[in-house]
């Protein structure tokens, strides 16, 4: 009788793992392991292999998938070691031809022709063929891209399809089976499975795809292609991979089905994407900025600025405030706010659950339109540069703004120019010389007067939130206030 309990408790699993799989339509090997052999016999003819001609000369990606940044020195460290920039400069003229074929995937959407791929497997086009499984080929319209989340909208003159059936990636688990079928080098409809990793990742080149996870063996010429569920259903479209080599390293992403869905449908019907807008810069939240905007744990996204005119400031937001909540959505960290932003509809009114000052509260915002075109400062008459001033406690020296500075900084109003940092409470904290100093303790500096008089009132042992800007970009930082130096 033990025997017979040990044996089922050892079967359980294997039991489980077959009825989820038959549930999802799959069938499990005498392994244990899913037998995907149906599954893609299934749902293979939905799946497209596409070539493109171009007539302009691009230069190699270094991912195998997506664009490389313009600037190593704009990306983090943990990004930037992904994209190694090569040792001495490479003419693209070495590595492709003026007129370069390219090769990536997609699957079809319509059974009248719409296909779904990446925007970077059909960039710089003048020509765009699509094969099916039964070795049709046709040329291909492109209906609408869209950058910002890297999708295409194909269209082929044909009907009576096989169409991909699209699932939901808002369910989707770690840990749950999932598998691409893609053309990686040329070989054309090969098959790689593995698992979701995780869900909601981030990456710093795209700011509006919460990406899925996975540990699928994916190469160039999978881009654009499905990742399917054990049900046969598409819950996202393989997009890039992080690689050293350019190949295939045990990390994947892919757009979710949800988010490519709502892109797609945008595109046939307007050949564009509208995306929601609120107007702020938002940054991570720390264990120090934490404790300084009163918060119990680092979370939620931090407003290190809000544009003029937006709908954040007609709101009623402000630099400081934290974010906790989009819309009931809770913020784990600030890169999760630009997707749910601009899946919003403009017009739309968004809830936001907002920490000022140690205190919740509640925001409503009309949510705007994002637009591509950034708010240019208006040109100013240079000024001679003003001599700085060190201040001894803090270890920075500042002096006000020139013109030239202003505008190249993109500050609109205050703001002093740290010219140096010395060792001391102000190089601790991360300030850099060439930072300009906005904010204070949450005070503004628009003047040296002024700084003295904020600094001045500053607790000795306190840690106080400083807002800089740095390279156009705002950030916060934690500094501690050292006790006064006897003169």
């Amino acid at each position: 009788m033990q025997s017979v309990a040990r044996l089922a408790r050892c079967l359980g699993p294997l039991i489980l793992l077959a009825a989820s799989a038959c549930e999802r339509g799959g069938t499990v090997q005498p392994g244990g392991y899913p037998d995907f052999a149906d599954l893609v016999e299934r749902v293979s003819p939905a799946v497209v292999n596409i070539s493109t001609v171009a007539t302009e000369v691009q230069a190699p990606d270094q991912d195998g998938h997506g664009a490389v940044p313009e600037s190593f020195e704009e990306v983090p460290d943990w990004f930037r070691r992904f994209f190694d920039p090569p040792s001495e400069p490479i003419s693209p003229e070495d590595v492709y031809p003026p007129e370069q074929q390219s090769l990536g995937s997609g699957f079809i959407l319509s059974d009248d022709g719409y296909i779904l791929t990446n925007y970077h497997v059909i960039r710089g086009a003048s020509e765009i063929i699509v094969r099916l499984l039964d070795r049709r080929q046709f040329a291909a319209e492109l209906i609408g891209s869209d950058e910002a989340s890297d999708l295409a909208l194909l269209r082929i003159e044909a009907q009576d399809l096989p169409v991909a059936r699209l699932g939901g990636s808002l369910d989707l688990r770690p840990g749950q089976w999932v598998l691409a079928i893609g053309s990686p080098f040329g070989f054309d409809y090969s098959v790689t499975a593995g698992i979701v990793s995780a869900k909601g990742r981030a990456l710093a080149t795209e700011q509006y795809v919460p990406f899925i996870q996975t540990d699928v063996a994916i190469n160039p010429g999978n881009s654009g292609g499905p990742l399917f569920n054990l049900a046969g259903e598409v819950v996202g479209v393989n997009s890039q991979i992080y690689s050293q080599s350019g190949g295939y390293q045990g990390v994947s992403f892919a757009i979710p089905i949800d988010v490519a869905a709502k892109v797609a449908r945008q595109l046939r019907e307007t050949g564009t994407v509208t995306r929601g807008w609120l107007g702020v810069v938002v940054q991570e939240v720390d264990r120090d900025l934490a404790q300084q905007f009163g918060l119990d744990k680092p979370e939620g996204a931090l407003i290190a600025r809000v544009l003029p005119e937006s709908p954040a400031a007609r709101a009623g937001l402000r630099e400081g405030d934290v974010i906790l909540r989009y819309n009931g959505e809770p913020l784990p960290s600030s890169s999760s706010l630009p997707h749910l932003v601009g899946v919003t509809d403009p017009g739309e009114v968004a809830t936001l659950d907002v920490v000022r000052g140690g205190r919740r509260q509640r925001i409503d915002v009309d949510v705007g339109t994002l637009r591509a075109e950034p708010t240019a400062l208006a040109a100013a008459t240079p000024t001679p540069t003003p001599r700085p001033t060190p201040h001894r406690t803090l270890g920075m020296a500042l002096r006000a703004l020139t013109a030239d500075e202003r505008r190249e900084a993109q500050v609109v109003n205050g703001g002093l120019m740290i010219t140096s940092v010395t060792d001391g409470p102000a190089a601790r904290a991360g300030i850099r010389a060439g930072d300009v100093l906005l904010q204070i303790g949450g005070q503004q500096v628009d003047s040296l007067d002024r700084f003295a008089e904020v600094s001045g009132r500053l607790t000795p042992g306190q840690t106080v939130a400083v807002l800089v800007q740095r390279r156009g970009a705002p950030l916060f930082l934690a500094l501690d206030v050292p006790a006064p130096v006897p003169g």
